[in-house]
C-alpha cells in the first residue's frame, strides 16, 4: 500500500535534513500518531517541565548559559556575581506554559537550576531542589497562579543535589537520593537534624570515571518501600529504618541503563487494586552500553541499546524479562498514557548524554502496549521532524497529548555551527486515540467537577456521556495519572493508577454512572493531586483534576 502524501513528504523532508549525517538505521514503517508544532520558539531550551493543576507547565534551563531569547518584563534582570557566565542578565531562564491559551510568560529564576529536579507538593505546590554551582543546595518553590514566580530558599537542602532523584512520600514528604558525588539520601521539608544519610548502594553502582548512576529510577512500591534503580542493579529500600529490604538481580545483559547511559523507566500502571496484594512491575528500555560514554570522548559513538527489561517488583523471586524494540534508543523519555499503554519518545540511535555526544537522532515514537503478549507490543508511530537530543524533556496533558520540547545537545544557546542547534520549540504529540474517528468512543465527564476532593478506600460515581451506539460495558476504565517532573529522560512521581469499574449503569440517552473505588492509602498513590479519565475501549475522556486526600 502506498504511502499518503503527507507522510511521504514527510520522509522525503528528513532524508534531506540528515543525509549528510552518519546513519545506522532506516526507521520501521509508521504506524499511527500525529505532530503539532505549538510554539516555534519560546526563548529558552526545555531541560525540565511540570505540570501543574491549574494546566500549565512550568519549564526552565539554567542560568549559567549566556542571554537566552526571551526577556524578563519590565526591564527586570538578574544579578549573580557568582554565575560562570552572564553576572547580569536580563533574561529569562523558566517559562510558565498556558496549555489551553498556547501562550507562555517569562519567569524569574535567581539561582542555578542546572540538571535539578523536583516533584509536586500534596498541596500541589511544585517543589523544585539542587541543580549547579549556587543553585545546588537551594529548594524552589512555585505555586499555580496566574501571577506567581518562584520563591527560592536558601540552604533548604542539606546536600549539594546535582543529577539527583526526587519522590514524594505516603507521609507528603518529599524524599531526593543522590546526586554527583553524593551517596546518600535527604527529606524535605527537613524534621530531623541529622538529614543527610548514607546509602551504600549508590556508591556500589558507581563507575569510577564515567557515574552511570545519576539521576536513579525511583519508585514508591505498594508496600511503602521505593524502589531504586541506579546503573544495572536495583534495591527495595526502607527509607524510614534506612534497611536494603531487597536486592534485585542485575539485568541479564549487564549493561548501564542511567545517566549518562541513560535509558528511561517507568512503574507500569497499577492494577486490581482491592486486592490482598497488588502487583506492581518495572520496565527499564533503551540506554547506551559500556564503553559507550568513553567512546563518545574520542569522536565514536556506539549503538543504543535496543532492550526493555521487565521485573515484577512485587514477587518473592523476582526476575527481569529482556524484550527487543524495533527502535533503539538512548535519552528516550517513557510516558504512561491514560488508557494503560506507554509512549517511548525522543532521544537518540547511538552514543550517549552529554555535550555533542549523540547521534542519530530517533524521531519515531513507540507505543508499547504491557498486556499483550511479548512480540506484539511495541508498534512505531509517526514521525516528528525536530530532533529531539540531549535535554529534551516531554509531559502527558490533561487533554491527552503529550507536549514536547527542548534539545540542547551542546553548551550555551548556540543556532548554527552544531551539528543538532539548541531547541526552542515546543510541539505536541497526540497518541492515536485523539484521531476523530473515535470520538463516539470517547467519553465525556460531566460528574464530578474538575477539584473536587476523593478520599482513600471510597467508592464513586463517575458520570459520562458516550455517543457510540453500542458501549461495551466491560472495557470501561476509570484510571488517575499523576503528573511527572521530567529530566533527563526520567518522570519523577510519574503514576498511573487502574481503579477499572465496579458497575456501569445507563441514566439517560448516552450518559453513564460508572463505579470505582478509589486506592486504599498513600502506599498504594500518595496524597496530591492527579487527572482522572474514563477510557471505553482504549479511547479515554479528557482528563479532570481531582485532589486524593
Amino acid at each position: 500500500m502506498a504511502l499518503p502524501s503527507f507522510i511521504f513528504s514527510t520522509f522525503l523532508l528528513l532524508q534531506l535534513l540528515f543525509a549528510s549525517l552518519p546513519t545506522r538505521r532506516t526507521l520501521t514503517s509508521a504506524v499511527d500518531g500525529s505532530w503539532q508544532i505549538l510554539q516555534k520558539s519560546i526563548g529558552i531550551s526545555a531541560m525540565h517541565m511540570q505540570l501543574l493543576r491549574n494546566d500549565r507547565v512550568i519549564m526552565f534551563d539554567r542560568t549559567d548559559f549566556g542571554p537566552s531569547n526571551l526577556s524578563l518584563p519590565n526591564g527586570k534582570c538578574r544579578n549573580d556575581p557568582t554565575d560562570t557566565a552572564l553576572q547580569v542578565d536580563c533574561t529569562a531562564h523558566s517559562v510558565e506554559y498556558d496549555v489551553f491559551a498556547n501562550k507562555f510568560r517569562p519567569l524569574t529564576v535567581q539561582t542555578d537550576v542546572w540538571c535539578s529536579s523536583g516533584a509536586i507538593m500534596p498541596d500541589g505546590n511544585l517543589f523544585q531542589t539542587g541543580g549547579f554551582n549556587d543553585g545546588e543546595r537551594w529548594v524552589r518553590v512555585f505555586s499555580p497562579c496566574r501571577t506567581c514566580d518562584w520563591n527560592e530558599i536558601p540552604n533548604g537542602l542539606t546536600a549539594k543535589r546535582w543529577y539527583a532523584s526526587n519522590h514524594i512520600l505516603p507521609d507528603e514528604r518529599q524524599i531526593i537520593i543522590g546526586g554527583r558525588g553524593q551517596f546518600n539520601y535527604e527529606f524535605i521539608p527537613k524534621n530531623i537534624v541529622a538529614n543527610k544519610i548514607n546509602l551504600p548502594f549508590l556508591s556500589e553502582t558507581n563507575d569510577k570515571g564515567i557515574e552511570n548512576n545519576l539521576y536513579p529510577f525511583v519508585f514508591l512500591n505498594v508496600d511503602g518501600n521505593l524502589f531504586i534503580f541506579a546503573n544495572n542493579h536495583a534495591i527495595l529500600f526502607d527509607y524510614v529504618n534506612n534497611i536494603v529490604v531487597k536486592k534485585y538481580p542485575m539485568i541479564p545483559d549487564g549493561e548501564p541503563r542511567s545517566y549518562p547511559s541513560t535509558g528511561s523507566a517507568v512503574l507500569l500502571p497499577l492494577k486490581n487494586l482491592k486486592d490482598a496484594a497488588i502487583e506492581a512491575e518495572v520496565l527499564v528500555c533503551g540506554g547506551a552500553p559500556k564503553g559507550s560514554y568513553l567512546q563518545s570522548l574520542k569522536g565514536t559513538f556506539m549503538a543504543a541499546l535496543n532492550t526493555c527489561a521487565r521485573i515484577k517488583i512485587t514477587d518473592p523471586n523476582p526476575e527481569w524479562v529482556m524484550e527487543t524494540m524495533p527502535l533503539a534508543r538512548v535519552m528516550g523519555d517513557m510516558i504512561l498514557l491514560p488508557n494503560g499503554n506507554v509512549l517511548l519518545i525522543n532521544g537518540a540511535d547511538s552514543g550517549t548524554a552529554g555535550w555533542e555526544q549523540g547521534r542519530d537522532p530517533v524521531l519515531s515514537p513507540i507505543l508499547y502496549q504491557p498486556d499483550n503478549n511479548i512480540g506484539s507490543r511495541f508498534e512505531v508511530q509517526n514521525p516528528t521532524t525536530i530532533p529531539r537530543m540531549y535535554h529534551s524533556t516531554a509531559a502527558l496533558l490533561r487533554d491527552g497529548r503529550v507536549l514536547v520540547g527542548g534539545s540542547n545537545p551542546q553548551a550555551f544557546y548556540n543556532f548554527t555551527g552544531v551539528l543538532f542547534p539548541t531547541e526552542l520549540s515546543l510541539e505536541a504529540f497526540s497518541p492515536t486515540y485523539l484521531d476523530a474517528k473515535f470520538d463516539k468512543l470517547r467519553p465525556t465527564i460531566i460528574a464530578p467537577k474538575s477539584m473536587s476532593v476523593i478520599r482513600y478506600r471510597k467508592k464513586y460515581t463517575i458520570q459520562v456521556v458516550i455517543n457510540s451506539d453500542k458501549v461495551d460495558e466491560s472495557s470501561v476504565l476509570v484510571t488517575m495519572f499523576a503528573p511527572a517532573f521530567n529530566t533527563h529522560s526520567f518522570s519523577m512521581n510519574q503514576r498511573l493508577l487502574v481503579l477499572g469499574n465496579e458497575k456501569v449503569t445507563v441514566v439517560g440517552n448516552s450518559t453513564y454512572n460508572v463505579e470505582a473505588t478509589t486506592p486504599r492509602s498513600g502506599n498504594v498513590a500518595p496524597s496530591g493531586f492527579y487527572l482522572l479519565f474514563v477510557v471505553h475501549q482504549g479511547i479515554p475522556s479528557q482528563g479532570i483534576w481531582v485532589r486524593l486526600h
